[in-house]
């Protein structure tokens, strides 16, 4: 990826640009613009109204959003503060985030069992896990992953210590909710992210200091595309990163779902750690979203919406540093990867209830199966190769270990899973027939 091309200096423009001609003309391609929130490099590629060139239809584009911006108490390493600011888009992903997230049919909707939430809070913790790492260089499958993950095996490499970490680390999280932001809780997070993946272990958990070797962020070409803040200066501006999160007043109100977000750029940019802080920063921008009683985060996978669009993740930091310490680029970026990342939950949930339908159809045969046996069953019939776990299914089930040995036990004697031992541990999988020992067709 290529550092963003420079866009024009449009305040030295401005004169010569800003007349009510020039305001009319431009009118609907500031609109588009600022609808889809194009930088430069994407803008002066649309077609322009006659007589109008890029440049400047660019200057009308970067007023339009200067009059709007609002800056916030961040500042670079020059001093010049990030803002942001509400076009239409920001608008109407906000309004459909608050619809979905402020309360769902797995929040408010008594039919949904409690056993299918925790399913669905444990399928999203392993979701994330694996993508927020593979983001950051993690090298392995999903299918490994999510075995290490349900089976509790140890992990055998870096990339799936990585997993690993981030797997704890986002239910971690979740104990601190109640706890202002400071040095010490973000601190925490990281070193509970880098535990045993960094080549100095002593740095998990702490500030880059003068005598760590200088960090750059280069792309593939080894083209420079951010040079974080010096290291001297990294205490003071997370200190202001923590002032700016634990500022509620309502003089500086800040929507909880743009905080979080401007959270998780500012720690991004700051780059407070030598190595881990891209997991980090999306590790807090979701402890603020829970902090916010924003409790369907605890089932969406925001990594894996980004995963599946990397580079306009990483252009959207870009962007939003080269012009003008924009905001309004990352925040758009983010609520459609939000947006996305609800459909995706919204398919997973309409999939489930599709199986548990399907699982009630079989329990005419075995009615002595509880519900979480039904839930395990209705899955294995979705994905006959998948391996369950004692562990695992307490985990998901929220029961003691004895109670989910006893399900898989039970399952097990009715000739529906087989079991065998590796290592220690004894994991239990579908039998071949499956499908016709319960009498019921695929979903």
């Amino acid at each position: 990826m290529k550092i963003p091309e420079k866009a024009p200096d449009w305040k030295n423009l401005l004169r010569e640009c800003l007349t009510p001609e020039l305001t009319t003309k431009t009118t609907d391609i500031v609109k588009k613009a600022n609808s889809e929130y194009f930088y430069w490099d994407h803008f002066k590629y649309q077609p322009m109204p006659e007589g109008v060139t890029p440049k400047s239809a660019w200057v009308m584009v970067k007023t339009s959003r200067l009059f709007q911006t609002r800056h916030i108490s961040l500042a670079d390493s020059k001093g010049s503060p990030f803002g942001y600011w509400f076009p239409d888009c920001v608008l109407r992903e906000i309004h459909y985030i608050d619809q979905q997230a402020g309360g769902t049919i797995l929040v408010d909707d008594p039919s949904v069992h409690s056993d299918e939430k925790q399913r669905y809070m444990v399928r999203s913790l392993i979701d994330e896990a694996i993508s927020s790492s593979q983001i950051e260089g993690a090298a392995t499958t999903r299918v490994v992953a999510k075995e290490m993950l349900r089976t509790g095996r140890k992990p055998r490499d870096r990339s799936e210590q990585m997993i690993y970490n981030n797997y704890l680390s986002m239910q971690m999280i979740k104990r601190h909710l109640q706890e202002p932001l400071t040095i010490d809780l973000i601190s925490r997070i990281h070193s509970s992210m880098t535990e045993r993946t960094l080549e100095v272990p002593s740095l998990a958990g702490r500030f880059r200091n003068a005598a760590d070797e200088e960090i750059h962020i280069f792309d593939n070409d080894g083209q420079i595309l951010h040079i974080p803040p010096k290291a001297a200066d990294v205490t003071a501006l997370i200190e202001a990163l923590c002032n700016f999160a634990n500022n509620d007043s309502m003089d500086e109100f800040v929507n909880p779902i743009i905080k979080g977000i401007l959270l998780h750029l500012w720690l991004a940019y700051v780059h407070p750690f030598m190595d881990g802080n891209g997991r980090t920063a999306r590790a807090l921008f979701y402890w603020y979203m829970l902090k916010h009683k924003y409790w369907l985060f605890e089932y969406l996978s925001l990594s894996t919406a980004i995963l599946s669009s990397r580079t306009q993740y990483y252009k959207s930091f870009l962007y939003s540093e080269t012009d003008d310490n924009d905001a309004t680029y990352f925040i758009v970026y983010n609520l459609k990867a939000i947006h996305n990342a609800l459909e995706i939950l919204n398919a997973y949930i309409e999939r489930k209830q599709k199986e548990k339908r399907n699982a009630y159809r079989f329990a005419v045969n075995y009615p002595s199966l509880n519900l979480r046996q039904r839930a395990l069953l209705a899955s294995a019939l979705e994905k006959p190769k998948e391996i369950y776990s004692i562990e695992t299914h307490s985990n998901v089930h929220g029961v003691t270990y004895q109670t989910a040995r006893t399900d898989l036990l039970s399952l097990r004697g009715m000739g529906l899973l087989e079991m065998k031992k590796e290592g220690k541990k004894y994991i239990f999988r579908p039998v071949a027939d499956i499908v016709i020992k319960l009498g019921v067709s695929k979903v």
